[in-house]
């Protein structure tokens, strides 16, 4: 048995995108290091960077989350 070398698992209908090839993937085809997701469309997929950079955004401004580090822009 090799470990790391296993074919990616998904289904039909669920979308992912490749960061290492910088598109979007049905099934998936490219292991999980690779991708995010599932999205439940192609467009939503397609936006997969954007909709990361936004989480990421609300996260940093979560008080919750603040570690002592000013707000962004204030």
């Amino acid at each position: 048995m090799v470990f790391g070398r296993s074919k990616p698992t998904g289904q039909p209908g669920e979308w992912f995108y490749c960061i290492k090839h910088g598109k979007v993937e049905e099934g998936p085809e490219c292991p999980a290091k690779d991708r995010l997701g599932p999205y439940p469309s192609r467009e939503e997929a397609a936006r997969a960077l954007e909709t990361a950079a936004e989480r990421n955004q609300e996260w940093k401004d979560d008080p919750r989350w603040n570690d002592g580090e000013p707000p962004a822009g204030g």
